[in-house]
């Protein structure tokens, strides 16, 4: 459709002639599962009716969504955001289709759904109002890979899920191991800002950020080359308020996955697809504001302009980083990422301008308090999007509440620095695998309590530790490659 997104309520008869006069045929209703999946129903036109943006559509079996409900319980409902309204431009053959991403709500009573991402995202915008705080901005950096192709080679043993050994291929015209397919290849860590070409993804990425601000109206900052070879890529969005930006960065997926299948390629969001290069992160840029003023900006502090406020706030995120990374560093490959020597944060520190702490405060706009922001460089791009920033927003609003001050800021290249050193810095260490990481977040999630139920985190402890279990109990390559002679 043409309208852009519009902030606020549309009415649903106002929405129902538009589609009717654009002559749309379908209507795909997206939400969010508890991981982050995108998951979607399809329904005609002419079976949504203006209501269904208040009272939903009755179109979702919650006990086949892992971490929703239980199977005599399963009625749940999907009520439109008309706000959301997005053109999906591929498959014209079955006619216009437009999307809605949606709110899930319980079957009956119609209430909140407490296992809805989105309704996470949202209650945690209603507690930064509460907390006098009535606008924050995001702005995740979304990073990812696009290979020509990934070759798995399982072997079966016959059992179910039981596989004997296995292993894996990853083509890709720029990478140095394909046998020179183009030329010139891009050398490990040699990626940054590549032009043509080096840079063979570039007009794959311009045709996403194209449909990205077409069909689906976001507003586009940057793409480019990142560090790794294989077409590490990143796209940069002009900054949103909470739940919006989440929307978009689900969108930002959804294009980047369905463009590279049209051409016959893989779009990759697992954090560390390849070793000995850089991994892929997902650093999310934030910042609070109260009446039109941002919270975070102080130009008579000397360090970084910050206020006392943002302090605070980057004291709360430190404390509660390592039970943080359950939510932001949600699988097994993310702790392939977190470790030295590929600027990915490994160390639990802030800092101005350096890149080897995990909170950074960007000092490119001196004196600008509109562009004042923090940017916690953890997360990565597995990870539920409505969860982490709701998770970041309630870390650093618990450090406000509690008045944290974080210790020092650390001007120097943390990777080199002795334990010692760390230690005398009061430096810690993130979690080194998910399983640390769920420990974590058990021992220290009461932050969360505000906008995460309890029987939310339960669920994905749960079904999180279960991922571990299936990883820990298969044999993998590298092992053939060490012990086979042992």
């Amino acid at each position: 459709m043409a309208a852009k997104r519009t902030k606020g309520a549309t009415g649903g008869a106002a929405v129902i002639d538009r589609l009717k006069t654009e002559k749309v045929r379908w209507v795909q209703l997206f939400y969010t599962d508890v991981f982050g999946g995108y998951n979607q129903v399809d329904i005609p036109r002419e079976a949504l009716e203006p209501e269904m943006f208040d009272s939903g559509v009755p179109k979702l079996d919650g006990s086949s969504v892992r971490g929703f409900r239980e199977i005599y319980e399963s009625d749940m409902l999907l009520v439109p955001d008309p706000t959301t309204v997005a053109t999906i431009p591929w498959n014209p053959e079955v006619g216009p289709t437009v999307r809605f991403i949606c709110d899930v709500r319980i079957g009956g009573s119609r209430e909140p759904y407490a296992h809805d991402p989105r309704g996470v995202a949202r209650k945690t915008e209603s507690i930064l109002a509460d907390a006098g705080y009535d606008t924050s901005y995001w702005g995740p950096e979304v990073e990812f890979f696009v290979f020509d192709s990934v070759e798995l080679v399982p072997s079966y043993q016959g059992v179910r899920d039981a596989w004997a050994g296995s292993g894996y291929l990853i083509n890709h015209a720029e990478a140095p191991w394909s046998g020179g397919l183009i030329s010139p290849t891009v050398r490990f860590k040699e990626g940054y800002h590549r032009t043509p070409p080096h840079d063979s993804l570039l007009p794959l990425r311009a045709e996403m950020c194209n449909i990205l601000a077409d069909s689906f109206h976001l507003t586009m900052d940057a793409h480019h080359h990142e560090v790794a070879t294989a077409s590490q890529s990143e796209i940069n969005i002009r900054f949103d308020e909470l739940v919006p930006m989440a929307d978009h960065v689900q969108d930002i997926r959804y294009v980047i996955r369905n463009v590279a299948a049209r051409h016959g390629k893989i779009g990759c969001l697992m954090p560390k697809p390849v070793y000995g290069d850089n991994g892929i992160g997902m650093h999310t840029n934030q910042s609070l504001w109260r009446g039109g003023t941002n919270a975070f900006f102080d130009a008579r502090d000397p360090y970084a302009e910050v206020s006392q406020t943002c302090r605070y706030y980057v004291g709360g995120l430190l404390e509660h980083a390592r039970a943080l990374c359950a939510i932001t560093n949600p699988i097994t490959n993310s702790y392939r990422r977190l470790v030295p020597g590929y600027e990915a944060p490994v160390f639990i520190a802030w800092s101005k301008a350096n890149r080897s702490a995990n909170v950074r405060i960007p000092f490119y706009h001196k004196g600008r308090p509109g562009a004042k922001r923090i940017e916690y460089r953890t997360p990565d791009s597995s990870a539920n999007i409505y969860l982490t920033e709701a998770a970041l927003a309630l870390a650093g609003l618990d450090g406000i509440r509690r008045k944290i001050e974080p210790p020092p800021p650390v001007d120097e290249n943390i990777y080199k620095l002795t334990k010692a050193k760390r230690k005398e810095l009061q430096i810690r260490e993130l979690p080194g695998s998910l399983g640390e990481a769920l420990d974590c977040l058990e021992s220290d999630r009461d932050f969360l309590k505000p906008a995460f139920a309890g029987s939310l985190l339960d669920t994905y402890v749960e079904l999180k530790r279960e991922e571990q279990l299936e990883l820990n109990l298969r044999p993998h390559p590298y092992e053939f490659y060490r012990y086979l002679d042992v």
